[in-house]
């Protein structure tokens, strides 16, 4: 029996790229270096803050340095933190959540997205304390496909696996949710690059609306 839903959190509920691009090229701007266009930049989104950075600097220099990456790294964190103003809620999640809320269904959250971010935005848009678990990019020393994030949302919820669903958009959920064993729904409109057919899901879904029946298959 399903007693609550565990969210991805960027490309699932929330399209944060346009801020994710401008924080990339506000440091690179400040570095001197080469910018990059919006699409590069959603392309390197989905592993955590760390490796969006490494991307992006292989990209704009065409090689990885330790040092330089630590650098670049701690640069984007800054802007990371204060980039919200442009991020937009999916259509029909707002609602979505409260109605699964007042069926009794518990909510939790899983990014890659690190935790000072994730609570910065949650503020932001009013969720603060809507999600009872959350675990951010950076919680442990390891982030998704690990399973070991997903997993420790449930302990901190109390629960099994048995017990949730998974909601995601991207590769990385995808694998996260088959690794850990969850039932998983893909939602095809966030940042994935594969076609939904090639992806691990229970069920997916482009409408919100949708989601509450979906749940409990």
């Amino acid at each position: 029996m399903i007693r609550a839903v565990v969210f991805d959190l960027d490309g699932t509920l929330i399209d944060s790229a346009p801020d994710i691009w401008r924080a990339a090229n506000q440091v690179l701007e400040g570095e001197g270096l080469p910018l990059v266009t919006f699409e590069q930049s959603r392309g390197f989104i989905g592993r955590g803050a760390r490796v969006f950075v490494e991307r992006m600097e292989l990209a704009v220099t065409g090689a990885n340095d330790p040092a330089r990456t630590a650098h670049l790294h701690a640069r984007f964190l800054h802007f990371y933190e204060r980039a919200h103003e442009g991020t937009q809620v999916y259509p029909h999640v707002n609602e979505t959540l409260e109605g699964l809320r007042g069926q009794g269904l518990r909510l939790g959250l899983c990014t890659n997205k690190p935790l000072r971010p994730t609570q910065a935005v949650l503020a932001h848009l009013g969720w603060d304390g809507l999600f009872e678990s959350v675990i951010g990019g950076d919680s442990l020393p390891v982030a998704k496909p690990d399973p070991a994030p997903l997993l420790a949302v449930l302990e901190g919820m109390g629960l099994g696996l048995p017990e949730i669903a998974y909601i995601g958009d991207s590769e990385t959920d995808a694998e996260t949710a088959e690794r850990a064993g969850a039932r998983f729904g893909l939602y095809t409109e966030g940042y994935r690059k594969s076609a939904p057919e090639a992806l691990y899901h229970q069920f997916r879904f482009n409408d919100y609306r949708q989601l509450p029946e979906l749940i409990h298959g």
